[in-house]
């Protein structure tokens, strides 16, 4: 039996949801019908927070994976004070605050924006990882709740396997996970696309499985004790609930369950808006309003939550004073400050690959910088993460002391959980594969980039150099395709992805203190499986010289007024250098090398600064082992790129350079033809 004031709550939740699908002609009201007992009873009662801190870092966190229904959170935070009527009134509106789906937005409660479903919930995983890894570190002070809010499309998504598997098991019984199960899909009933047994295979993973009727409050609330109490597993809570809850006809008939209530407005469907709403408590005049009691009841519960969490900080800041160093570190992780790094003291060997060079970094970093997690899908001694994992240990169930994670195969699952580990705070994650595999990773890679993400990919075996594995592990068109992200700006108008290829060890090393220190979104080093040779060093220091890699692009060698400047980046750079010491030996010419390691960041430098290393006007030759377009815009209408423009072959790395023309030879071939073609035919 559900209190009257319990009930009304949800009701008035409901009418909420409704109300701004039908004002905005657009929406999903009926999952957030059938999803409001159990928000209410979760927010009021168990979810800790300060009302007055939203930022709190001790604060549990909700992860919503079903962004359709983002009326529902709308809803459910407006009776908690952090919306107001009008925003609700501009649901899905131009510069409202209440997009079609939620939004990072912290300050309102929106922990992590969602939408593709299945990411949501492995995001939530994520910021369990990150809390259990904090909480190894800080006497458990991190042991709040994630919980996370998923329905059948979610658990449909393949994402919800990896997720599923990785947190049972690591045995994150900090994570509690709701499923909204209502027979009901977008476009069709549940039975018509699957027959498994949901409960089974969660247990199969390692889970603590619960069904409840999620329109009963008390099982609900029995739900929700026994997951608190679960010291082993995470918890999923599988809800049945029904869609449309309260929803009926003009002549006032009971009309719930149905498909149609998925996606479009109540008065679209065979229910009626208006009387529906009368059945929910609410006054179709004012269908915004908040219901008397209920905000009497909400201001209470705020009140509550606020003075329990202020007692939280009390307690904690006597654990200040006891434990200053260990107080001061927490602040310098939540930060985002890094401790005191010196990149140009990492030794690296002569000419090597430059996923050996990141291997070095990733030691230096494992005994440096103690609030990281690398993970691996599967690929921890190929893509050389194991530099790190050398100077760690494996994160496990019960023992989170170490700092990798063995994400298994499973890339999209691993760039979302470094997603959510981003979220929670306090924990800089990386995440590692090849980089024909990062097409896996896509719809992660572009969530870090939507929610300005400082996640870390690491990116090995960059180009058809691969070798003998083939077309299919050899990355032809994927710097193209991530290189877009950096032609992208993120809503705070910043290049919303940073792509870095270095053109050798020392240069890796600058690439992962760019990395490092780039905080407002996220990076990619793209790096070589084979050796590379050294660009020789002009002065001193070739770290100091890689510096300028900081710009996005450099002159690795340079003369007054050349004749043509050769582009690149990676270990064609070095080809280039190769190229243009013959030139010069055979022609009269001057010849610069640029290394561009990204051209969004080249791209943000002045013009002067551009044209210092691409001079306009004049003769530009770019080399890539990838698409042609990597490079095009930068040398330019009158510029020639020699790239691929087909997928290579299995063979040997020395034999594909040969066959497919890139050695400093062939090089040197295509520069004489580009100059003969521009009439640049002088010689000594």
């Amino acid at each position: 039996m559900n209190n009257k004031i319990d009930q009304l709550a949800a009701d008035n939740i409901r009418a909420l949801a409704i109300s701004m699908v039908e004002k905005a002609n657009s929406g999903h009201p009926g999952g957030a019908m059938g999803g409001a007992d159990y928000m209410h009873i979760l927010y009021t009662e168990f979810l800790k927070y300060d009302p007055s801190d939203m930022n709190w870092i001790f604060r549990d966190r909700f992860f919503m994976d079903a962004g359709h229904l983002s009326a529902l959170m709308y809803a459910q935070y407006y009776l908690l004070g952090n919306y107001e009527k009008n925003d609700l009134q501009n649901f899905r509106q131009w510069g409202s605050v209440t997009p079609g789906h939620p939004e990072i937005d912290v300050k309102r409660g929106i922990e992590n924006t969602s939408g593709p479903l299945g990411q949501g919930h492995a995001m939530g995983v994520g910021a369990a990882i990150a809390a259990k890894f904090l909480g190894a570190r800080f006497e458990d002070l991190f042991d709040h709740k994630i919980y996370g809010f998923i329905t059948d499309g979610g658990v449909q998504e393949e994402i919800s396997q990896g997720a599923g598997r990785i947190a049972g098991h690591l045995g994150l019984n900090n994570f509690i996970m709701f499923y909204d199960s209502n027979d009901v899909q977008l476009s069709s009933m549940t039975d018509e696309v699957t027959t498994e047994n949901t409960a089974m295979k969660y247990e199969s993973w390692g889970w603590k499985v619960i069904t409840i009727n999620a329109h009963n409050h008390t099982e609900i609330r029995q739900a929700l004790n026994e997951a608190h109490n679960e010291k082993e597993k995470p918890t999923l809570i599988i809800g049945r609930t029904i869609m449309g809850k309260g929803c009926v006809t003009a002549d006032g008939k009971m009309y719930e369950g149905q498909c149609e209530l998925h996606g479009k407005p109540i008065g679209a469907t065979k229910a009626d808006f208006v009387k529906t709403l009368l059945n929910l408590g609410a006054n179709p005049e004012d269908s915004f309003a908040v219901y008397e009691e209920v905000a009497a009841h909400y201001k209470n519960t705020i009140a509550k939550k606020t003075a329990e969490a202020a007692e939280r900080k009390t307690k904690f800041s006597a654990w200040e004073k006891q434990h200053p160093d260990l107080a001061q570190k927490i602040k310098q992780f939540f930060s985002g400050e890094l401790p005191a790094l010196d990149f140009g003291s990492i030794t690296q060997k002569p000419n090597a690959a430059t996923r050996d060079a990141s291997a070095a970094v990733l030691g230096y970093l494992a005994e440096n910088v103690e609030n990281m997690i690398v993970s691996s899908a599967d690929l921890s001694n190929s893509d050389k993460t194991d530099g790190f994992l050398k100077k760690s240990s494996v994160l496990q169930k019960n023992n989170f002391s170490g700092g990798f994670l063995q994400a298994g195969v499973a890339e999209l699952t691993m760039a979302a959980i470094a997603n959510g580990i981003a979220l929670h705070g306090g924990v800089i994650p990386v995440v590692a594969t090849f980089f024909v595999f990062s097409d896996y990773m896509k719809p992660a890679i572009r969530l870090s980039a939507i929610q300005e993400l400082p996640v870390k990919y690491i990116w090995t075996h960059d180009s058809f150099r691969v070798g003998e594995d083939g077309p299919t592990h050899q990355p032809i068109e994927q710097e193209a395709q991530i290189r877009l992200l950096e032609k992208i700006k993120n809503h705070s108008g910043d290049q919303s992805f940073v792509a870095l290829r270095p053109a050798d060890a020392v240069e890796t090393s600058v690439a992962w203190q760019m990395a490092l220190e780039n905080k407002k979104t996220p990076t990619g080093l793209i790096l070589s499986r084979q050796d590379i040779k050294d660009i020789p060093t002009n002065g001193n220091s070739r770290f100091q010289e890689a510096l300028e890699a900081q710009k996005g692009g450099y002159l690795v060698k340079a003369t007054q007024n050349p004749d043509i400047t050769l582009i690149a980046n990676g270990s064609e750079v070095a080809t280039l250098v190769e190229a243009a010491a013959e030139l010069e030996k055979t022609l009269a010419i001057k010849i610069n090398v640029a290394s561009v390691i990204s051209e969004g960041l080249f791209r943000a430098q002045s013009k002067e600064y551009q044209e210092s290393v691409i001079p306009a006007g004049k003769l530009v030759f770019g080399l890539t082992a990838g698409l042609p377009v990597n490079l095009e815009s930068l040398a330019g209408s009158n510029g020639k790129v020699f790239g691929l423009d087909h997928f290579a072959y299995s063979a040997p790395a020395s034999v594909l350079d040969e066959k497919l023309g890139f050695t400093s030879k062939i090089a040197c071939l295509e520069i004489i033809k580009y100059l003969q073609e521009n009439n640049f035919n002088s010689t000594k």
